[in-house]
């Protein structure tokens, strides 16, 4: 059984890569790093091909997470090849975010194995029905996000912090040393908001005597002075200028301010809105995980991380993705007190409550996920574009931008230079132009476009010199089949029978149905 959960963990995270597997702006940086790397190499004469210095961002980026992306995804582009699965550079992008699912799962395959040998069996089974039944988890563990690269050093951290059994109340002296030495390197290479994680935790040790002030500068001097040397000579090469770019974050974002510029929520947002969405059911659990001595330490950190950080003005739930394992252990260990409830509380009652919340869990994840497969246009209508016309030779597109920012990456630009070095010749013998603007000037330029809005609002696109060959919808919203007029009118006069019908009568054609809109118009020059 241990072994099927661990294959159930690594492949949910594959299944999500693969029922979607474009992506949007906000991974394109890392996206394209590693789409640059495999394709140009790293030597100083292709640097100036890389993506980046076309689109340089606010701040400048690390490397260091797509450089070893791409070098890990490398032998299995290889074997793919071989095997003959690569067709177009496409393929190359779901081979390396499935490599970054792979790494991401197999963490929380370590956390299940290291919460079986502390907490039991049962906890372990309720901890990966927990994580598998999370939506952003699950959907993002292959997303090549800064702060995807930084989760699984988090979650390798918090392996060495689990103590390996029952009997032994503390880790190691040397499993914490690991823990704080890979928490130090993440915060100063991928992802400098930890060091609000990597504080409450290191003054824990220092309350409960689990390390001192003598290790933590070892840990500084051994560890932290290495890792800023490492970012600073990776990133200031392919930046091609003195750079340390979470530090320059830092300084961006918090000194002068200028994350507000990217909005402001109040300061609860992460506790009223961002753990409720991502923990579902589990955020329950996790109080009933509390009448357990072991749980307030493995609580703590991630509750001073989040309030720490609320005090940001600018927060998105990605920012505090890192706690979801944590808060996990403890659900499971409140969802194995209601699978072994105190006598007072009768079996079958908290079996049937803790049925529920992984259910809803099943529930609200699947539909989540079906909303988010349809909601990526732009890389929708590039493959449907690169399919229709597949024959053309010279082809310059315009891409509006709604579709370069929901799934038209570089690796979809398959028709354009640089080639995979293994492409077919139909492929490689191509040199299509894809061009990104933020507005369409003047279509005169173009063979053909990609648009966001319908055709007719233009008024310098005639319908007699522009042909409108495919049109790209997308999810609008979920539409609620049930009457709940009539519910409530059957309701106030009790009429049960009748709402029983109602509900029947909505089940056999589907509670909710999906409604999609038309977001991108491909037109070609007649």
């Amino acid at each position: 059984m241990s072994g099927a959960l661990d294959v159930l963990i690594v492949a949910t995270g594959w299944l999500h890569v693969l029922l979607a597997p474009y992506t949007k702006v906000e991974e394109s940086f890392n996206l394209h790093a590693v789409h640059d790397i495999l394709m140009y190499g790293v030597n100083p004469s292709a640097l100036p091909h890389y993506d980046h210095f076309i689109n340089p961002g606010p701040v400048p980026r690390s490397f260091i997470g797509s450089l070893l992306l791409a070098y890990l995804s490398t032998p299995f582009i290889h074997l793919a090849h071989a095997l003959g699965f690569i067709q177009n550079k496409f393929d190359l992008q779901i081979i390396v975010r499935l490599t970054l699912s792979t790494l991401s799962t197999l963490t929380l395959v370590l956390l299940r194995r290291r919460v079986q040998s502390r907490y039991g069996r049962p906890t372990s089974l309720f901890f990966t029905l927990l994580s598998i039944s999370q939506f952003h988890f699950m959907f993002w563990c292959g997303r090549t996000l800064p702060n995807i690269f930084a989760l699984i050093l988090v979650n390798l951290s918090l392996y060495f912090l689990i103590p390996p059994n029952p009997q032994r109340p503390s880790p190691s002296p040397s499993s914490t040393t690991i823990a704080l030495s890979l928490l130090t390197f993440t915060c100063i290479t991928l992802r400098a908001e930890l060091i609000l994680l990597l504080g409450p935790l290191a003054l824990q040790f220092l309350i409960l005597r689990r390390t001192t002030f003598s290790q933590l500068f070892r840990i500084a001097l051994l560890v932290g002075l290495p890792s800023i040397a490492a970012t600073v000579l990776v990133d200031s090469y392919f930046w091609d200028k003195l750079v340390w770019p979470e530090f320059g974050g830092i300084w961006f974002n918090v000194i002068e301010g200028k994350s507000s510029d990217w909005g402001i929520s109040p300061w609860h947002y992460y506790f009223t809105s961002s753990l409720p969405k991502l923990l579902l059911s589990s955020l329950p659990l996790t109080l009933l995980s509390l009448r357990d001595p072991r749980a307030p330490p493995l609580l703590l950190p991630p509750l001073f991380f989040i309030s720490l950080l609320s005090f940001l003005a600018h927060k998105e739930w990605r920012f505090i993705i890192y706690v979801i394992p944590w808060f996990n252990i403890l659900a499971a260990r409140g969802a194995r007190v209601l699978y072994s409830p105190p006598p007072r509380i009768p079996k079958r009652l908290s079996m049937l409550f803790l049925t529920s919340l992984i259910s809803i869990n099943f529930i609200l994840t699947s539909l989540l996920t079906l909303s988010s497969i349809s909601n990526y246009p732009g890389g929708e209508a590039l493959r449907t574009f690169n399919e229709i016309y597949k024959a053309e030779t010279s082809v310059n597109v315009y891409i509006t931008n709604l579709a370069a920012q929901t799934g038209s990456s570089l690796f979809l630009q398959s028709y354009s230079p640089p080639h995979f070095s293994s492409s077919p010749p139909l492929l490689s013998n191509k040199n299509w132009t894809y061009t990104k603007a933020p507005s369409l000037a003047s279509p005169n330029d173009y063979t053909h476009l990609i648009l966001e809005n319908d055709p007719s609002s233009f008024p310098f696109i005639s319908p007699t010199e522009w042909e409108v060959r495919a049109t790209i919808p997308a999810f609008e919203e979920w539409v609620l089949e049930v009457d709940l007029g009539e519910v409530k009118g059957h309701l106030k006069g009790r009429e049960w029978g009748a709402v029983g019908r109602v509900l029947r009568r909505a089940m056999g054609r589907g509670v909710g149905r999906m409604v999609k809109e038309e977001k991108l118009w491909v037109l070609e020059r007649r």
